[in-house]
């Protein structure tokens, strides 16, 4: 009889309880001769149920020696399906008969390469995306993809149509910019419902990168400058209409101060000259000839400037203060 210990490794065995189990496989391979034995772990802790012979086993938790990996084992016998074991304790199989598939029973990792996918407004993106899962039934999970390797094979088909059928519904804006988690949990549903049939089961599918590709990029910057010079050109266009309409209000208050200025100035002077015209007249009154000399020794120094040259006979009413001086 050989002796398997799946899942686990005892490293204390020199413990008490390590010592029992010891003793008590030594003891089914004296009792059964054409058996194979086989010990499952889970957790921390250990379950040894009533084997198919009848043999009643106790119960023991707590090995502290144990080193745990979780596994799960689908049992066949000439390619049939016999039992699945998903359940920690001591099973019993037939050598050369019966063969053990062994299963991962954690939670899984899957890394899918990135790929394109056409959006709803024709942009290319290259989606990179992870996916996390488990094995759910390892009888279907071994009828379908078989291992580990055609799991994942299978499934990166399966999100990728997922997600290109998601996204392709949706424009670039709403996928960088918009309500992620909903987008990818609307994807996580529609994988998990496929997946379902492999005997997998995919908890969470997220988006590590969306790129664009290299040769679009030059296209969508140059298209992104274009769109950033319309823009400021807008801009520009609003700025100067603003200065415009600044500049024209102050002209008209400008215009305005200038005429109220002019108007006042003119009532000034009016006010000037008619008190110039009365001291005028007053002084008039008083000596006409006088008044007569200074005007006309004002009209001398207006029109007589320096070379100027006027002719004129002396004797005109204008000349009439040269001469010899005696009128």
């Amino acid at each position: 009889m050989k002796v398997g210990i799946i899942a686990a490794e005892m490293e204390g065995r020199r413990t008490g309880v390590g010592r029992y189990l010891e003793g008590m496989l030594r003891g089914l391979e004296r009792w059964d001769h054409g058996g194979e034995w086989h010990l499952f772990f889970q957790g921390d802790s250990f379950i040894l149920p009533a084997v198919e012979s009848g043999l009643a086993v106790p119960h023991f938790s707590g090995h502290r020696g144990s080193r745990v990996v979780w596994e799960q084992v689908v049992v066949t016998q000439f390619g049939k399906w016999k039992r699945t074991v998903q359940t920690p304790g001591l099973h019993r199989k037939i050598p050369f008969v019966q063969t053990v598939h062994t299963f991962e029973d954690r939670l899984l990792y899957s890394d899918a390469e990135p790929a394109p996918i056409y959006t709803q407004d024709k942009k290319n993106l290259i989606v990179d995306n992870y996916s996390r899962w488990r094995i759910a039934d390892p009888l279907r999970f071994l009828q379908s993809v078989k291992n580990i390797y055609g799991a994942q094979s299978r499934l990166d088909d399966i999100i990728y149509s997922a997600l290109r059928e998601e996204l392709g519904q949706r424009s670039l804006s709403e996928i960088v910019s918009g309500n992620r988690a909903q987008i990818m949990q609307r994807v996580t549903e529609r994988s998990r419902a496929t997946a379902l049939g492999l005997g997998i089961e995919i908890l969470d599918v997220r988006i590590k990168r969306a790129d664009l590709p290299n040769e679009n990029k030059k296209f969508v910057f140059d298209r992104m400058r274009a769109e950033r010079a319309r823009q400021a050109k807008e801009y520009r266009a609003e700025g100067e209409e603003a200065a415009l309409k600044i500049r024209a209000g102050t002209d008209l208050q400008v215009t305005r101060l200038k005429s109220d200025a002019y108007q006042k100035a003119q009532l000034i002077r009016g006010e000037g000259d008619a008190e110039a015209l009365q001291i005028y007249a007053e002084a008039f009154q008083k000596d006409p000839k006088f008044y007569e000399f200074t005007r006309t020794l004002e009209a001398y120094e207006k029109t007589l400037g320096k070379g100027t040259v006027v002719v004129l006979p002396v004797t005109t009413e204008f000349f009439k203060y040269f001469g010899t001086g005696k009128k």
